[in-house]
């Protein structure tokens, strides 16, 4: 049987949601290192025509800027997820907080378009090392409870508080200071989470050390790395070029290839029976679902206060303030929630929460009245959010011993990744058909726009609200 160091709480302590200061120290440390790796993944955005224009990168090449970090975030997680558990969480986490603050380093000084996408692509790989061993870390430090739902609880509010701010920092700091400074926040706040990581992390790994899967690590990250790539190229050039159509089809291979291996694999990278547990395989899909959709409704709504509204950079990211003070005061009051009512019926109404509104948002106009109701309904949908978040991170692995917990938050920071990654490019690729069909009947760029951004909103309100539905009968029947 697999054994892990033991949590460096006891039991009478995970019985109370109370931390030691060596608790809290640590849940710090790798919550940093977790709202680092997500305020990448937005502070960019707005800084890319400055970019393109410093660097010499066309417009066309500009989603490379995207796409090179996204590929490797979302395709190693559980490749490295896997290797943590085998081979030692915090020796993996700290090598991926080196690679990640060198590569932030590279991409600072980039001096042409080559050495800039290689600091992204290694940004990328050292964040796909860090959110699965963070979370692995996290889950087996505190113990499953209210110490780990609380501490679920304030790492899932960064992660989502980080692709809010980023999209802020990122406008604010690119006027001020100019884009590298973006690249240079990171690799200064991942020096200081380096300095003090080593003293507080324990070391925590499988003692049994089974032979590691690599038909299933191959299947599994060619299929994700596919994947990513089509839909992050279709969101800039739609889904009829003949790259996207064959790197979705050779992904769909893949990822069926993956699970026949799996099927059949003495020591499985994934295990199935673990996916065929209601409370994962539901929990997940709940979690990928709500980090898919709320960080394209932030998306959307930062075309539509820009583009429609014409409010600049600071008025937006003042908007977005609000909404992520909203998302923090939700991820607080989260495990008390959960603790009240449960996890399961926190994750769908947090999900139905978002879905409506989200719903409200298709009343958007092109009147001042418009930036108003953006400020409430991602606010409130933000609250929903932030209570799927940490509920679905307590479905997802409650229940299973420490050594499957590398595991099961491999699945679920892919959950978050993969959402993160997959989510904007596809309603992105939506809203961009809408808009080119709306202006070649004559509409103007804003009535365009407007016109996108409502269709991506409609399309995402519903699938939260299927999938809402479909988790609340989903775990009904896993009790």
């Amino acid at each position: 049987m697999a054994i892990d160091s033991p949590p460096l709480t006891s039991p009478a302590e995970a019985a109370s949601p109370r931390m030691s200061g060596r608790d809290k120290l640590t849940l710090m440390v790798l919550c940093a290192a977790q709202f680092i790796v997500a305020l990448d993944f937005s502070i960019l955005n707005v800084a890319l025509p400055v970019l393109g224009d410093d660097l010499g990168m066309s417009q066309a090449d500009l989603q490379w800027a995207v796409t090179a970090f996204a590929l490797p975030s979302g395709g190693f997680l559980l490749f490295f997820g896997r290797i943590a558990d085998l081979y030692g969480r915090r020796k993996l986490f700290l090598t991926g907080l080196v690679l990640f603050t060198v590569a932030s380093a590279l991409a600072t000084v980039a001096w042409d378009p080559a050495t800039f996408l290689t600091g992204r692509a290694l940004q990328g790989l050292g964040a796909a090392v860090i959110v699965p061993t963070g979370m692995s870390l996290l889950t087996t430090t505190f113990a499953e409870g209210p110490q780990r739902e609380r501490a679920l609880g304030i790492s899932g509010t960064l992660m989502s508080l980080g692709f809010t701010i980023g999209m802020v920092l990122g406008g604010v700091m690119t006027d001020t200071l100019g884009w590298r400074s973006t690249m240079g926040l990171l690799a200064v706040a991942g020096v200081g989470v380096l300095l003090a990581a080593p003293g507080l992390l324990t070391e925590s790994r499988r003692a049994d050390r089974p032979r590691l899967d690599l038909p299933g690590a191959v299947t599994v990250t060619g299929g994700l790395l596919a994947v990513i790539y089509a839909l992050s190229t279709a969101a800039q050039r739609g889904f009829g070029g003949t790259d996207v159509v064959l790197a979705l089809i050779a992904g769909a291979v893949l990822l069926v290839a993956f699970v026949v291996v799996e099927s059949r694999a003495a020591e499985p990278l994934v295990s199935l029976p673990m996916l065929r547990r209601r409370t994962v395989a539901w929990g997940n899909l709940a979690g990928l679902t709500t980090f898919a959709m709320m960080s394209s409704v932030i998306f959307l709504l930062t075309l539509y206060l820009q583009e429609v509204l014409e409010l600049s950079a600071v008025r937006t990211g003042l908007i977005f303030g609000v909404t992520g003070v909203a998302a923090a005061l939700a991820g607080m009051t989260a495990p008390r929630i959960i603790a009240r009512f449960g996890a399961r019926a926190t994750l769908v109404a947090g999900l139905l929460v978002q879905a409506v509104c989200t719903a409200a948002l298709l009343g958007l106009g092109d009147g001042p009245a418009g930036a108003w109701l953006a400020l409430v309904g991602s606010s409130l949908g933000c609250v929903g959010h932030l209570w799927a978040i940490v509920a679905y991170g307590v479905t997802a692995t409650s229940g299973l011993p420490d050594g499957s917990q590398g595991l099961a938050t491999g699945l679920v920071t892919s959950s978050q990744q993969v959402g993160l990654t997959v989510g904007i490019p596809l309603l992105s690729a939506l809203a961009s058909a809408r808009v080119s069909a709306l202006r070649g009947a004559g509409a103007s760029f804003a009535e365009g726009t407007l016109g996108g951004v409502r269709l991506g909103l409609g399309v995402d309100a519903a699938v939260v609200l299927v999938v809402a539905a479909a988790t609340f009968f989903g775990l009904r029947r896993a009790r």
